[in-house]
């Protein structure tokens, strides 16, 4: 009979602490659907802000090619300036010149539309710096939901293997995934991860 109650209280005694095993998958799984949303917003907003920056660049090249074609002209139609004779012509090639120059200058800084080559070259780095802002975080993301995944697998095999060391580096992991997401959302420069 007393052996019977030593199976018993065994069995109580391994139930309770499956439950707890239990309960530590379920908290890691809860961090692990957190890292991963949080990955997935920085993977998206990485994507986001890649595109626009190439976009912006796109738009700065066009803007120098422009400018540079109206440079061109201009430079070219001076040198005809020389050999005109005819006085109308020559004040309406030299107001063609100054219109083009206006024209070359407004393609270099147009800071009430932001569409120069100087307002568009910064909001492009602007769009690079949140990139790799965006970039920074998913990679600890990343890195702390493989802390949680390895850590649900250890704490699934201490059931299993009844091995309490497994469930003690499970927590651990869980601790470290939980410092990796905070360094990714508060500082996510402060490790340089490719």
């Amino acid at each position: 009979m007393s052996e019977a109650l030593e199976q018993a209280d065994k069995a109580k005694e391994a139930a309770g602490e499956d439950k707890k095993i239990a309960l530590l998958i379920a908290v890691i799984a809860l961090c692990l659907a957190l890292s991963e949303t949080l990955g997935k917003g920085a993977q998206t907003e990485s994507i986001s802000k890649n595109v626009e920056a190439s976009n912006m660049w796109a738009f700065f090249q066009a803007k120098s090619i422009r400018r540079t074609v109206v440079q061109t002209a201009t430079e070219a139609t001076r040198l005809g300036l020389g050999t005109t004779g005819d006085d109308a012509a020559k004040a309406a090639l030299q107001k063609q010149i100054d219109d083009w120059q206006k024209t070359a200058a407004r393609y270099r800084s147009e800071p009430e539309t932001g569409e120069g080559t100087e307002q568009l070259s910064e909001r492009a780095k602007h769009a690079e710096e949140e990139r790799d802002l965006a970039a920074a975080k998913y990679h600890h993301f990343e890195l702390a939901s493989a802390a949680f995944q390895i850590g649900i697998v250890l704490a699934s095999a201490t059931i299993i293997t009844g091995i309490a060391a497994l469930a003690w580096i499970s927590g651990l992991l869980t601790l470290v995934g939980i410092a990796v997401t905070a360094l990714g959302i508060f500082v996510p420069h402060l490790l340089n991860l490719p």
